[in-house]
């Protein structure tokens, strides 16, 4: 077997692993969702036990990832993929950590639901979820097309959050004794929007390897 056929099956099991990443954060974000309408303290504390295999995937995927770079030294296109994954698994990572963060939250709410403070919570998580996991196929998928629409679908992400903002403003304008919660369901959709932003990133730096440049910027 050839040093360039073992190369190129190192990078199909690169990107085998990325995608696999994906997955498991796609899953927690369907576990946060179901946390959320069910009110699952228990769920949402398992949740944020779990977050350790993230982190340990993150790790594997870029040891791998300086392990091809220092042995194969690559260039030009086969470069992009690896140092495009360094960067994706960064934002995949992150995406977890905000699960995790709003896991957190859930278990302080108690009898509180974030969903009644304001309705856009459940939308905002779905919308969130699926730019996550279109943002995901795309990079592994190879498609700068799929990955331009998860680009243009931030703006949804943006409206939702301006939209729990307000909801958020009109309950302590109107109501006392609320205000903790209040404040938790803010966060909450501002770590949801974070994921939005994550979401862009992958999708960014799918297009960034696939041409070389990034927003325009040759980098590569």
């Amino acid at each position: 077997m050839t040093t360039r056929i073992t190369f190129e099956q190192e990078l199909r099991e690169l990107n085998r692993s990325l995608e696999e990443m994906g997955l498991f954060v796609e899953n927690a974000l369907e576990k946060l969702t179901m946390a959320i309408e069910e009110r699952d303290k228990n769920l949402a504390e398992t949740m944020i036990k779990n977050d350790r295999y993230v982190n340990d995937m993150e790790r594997t995927i870029e040891s791998k990832c300086l392990s091809l770079i220092t042995r194969q030294q690559p260039i030009a296109r086969d470069l992009r993929m690896i140092s495009a994954v360094l960067k994706v698994v960064t934002d995949i990572e992150r995406v977890g950590d905000h699960v995790v963060d709003i896991a957190e939250l859930l278990v302080r709410f108690e009898e509180a639901d974030p969903c009644g403070i304001s309705s856009h919570i459940p939308v905002m998580l779905v919308a969130a979820k699926e730019m996550v996991r279109d943002a995901v196929d795309a990079f592994v998928g190879k498609s700068i097309e799929d990955a331009g629409k998860v680009i243009a679908s931030d703006d949804v992400v943006d409206d939702l959050f301006n939209r729990v903002k307000a909801d958020v403003i009109e309950r302590l304008r109107t109501e006392r004794g609320n205000e903790d919660h209040c404040i938790d369901t803010m966060n909450i959709a501002k770590y949801l929007e974070k994921i939005g932003d994550h979401a862009v990133n992958i999708a960014q730096w799918e297009v960034f390897k696939e041409t070389g440049s990034i927003d325009k910027v040759r980098l590569l």
